[in-house]
């Protein structure tokens, strides 16, 4: 029997933001396709692909060995159906999202976040940030902005137990948009 075939996102942690981890967009693109992904199109440079696939786990390893193949290193991938983009695009936990589009993140993990994150992290801020874990979302308030936080991309990854990757929330929009077109 075969699968059924829908939308999916895959978010890339770490690359095309400094360092050597480049991974060029139209490569990925062209290799996703050579590997029988449908309707594959990237946003930004920093790793956002949508296309058509089977299902979310399979094109996240798929994703993940491309990476390797074409770029020579390891790369996390983390995967979502049309339907759970969806799901957060609609109800994200702060007022006025929309005025604060750079400040307010989603982060999803490659594996469910650990119990007590929101607590953790909130902790560990210093500038009034605020977290709302709901269900396999981790969202943050980042107040005043990203740039000093005391919540790092290694501190949400230990204190959700796994690789976690964050998009803001323009981004967010931007993904639904492409995933529901």
């Amino acid at each position: 029997m075969s699968e059924a075939m829908e939308k999916h996102v895959v978010l890339l942690r770490g690359i095309n933001v400094g360092g050597n981890r480049k991974v060029p967009m139209a490569d990925l693109r062209d290799a996703c396709r050579t590997a029988g992904f449908d309707d594959v199109e990237t946003y930004i440079q920093s790793g956002n692909i949508v296309f058509t696939a089977g299902n979310a786990a399979d094109a996240e390893a798929a994703i993940e060995s491309i990476i390797e193949r074409l770029c020579g290193f390891k790369v996390e991938a983390i995967a979502r159906s049309a339907k759970q983009w969806a799901a957060y695009a609609k109800a994200p936990p702060f007022a006025d999202p929309d005025d604060r589009g750079n400040i307010i993140h989603l982060g999803l993990s490659k594996r469910p976040p650990a119990d007590g994150i929101a607590d953790t992290l909130e902790a560990r801020g210093k500038h009034g940030e605020k977290v709302v874990v709901r269900g396999d979302a981790i969202w943050i308030d980042f107040a005043e902005g990203v740039r000093d936080t005391k919540i790092t991309p290694a501190a949400v990854d230990k204190a959700a137990g796994s690789t976690v990757t964050m998009r803001n929330w323009r981004t967010v929009l931007k993904i639904a948009e492409m995933l529901a077109g």
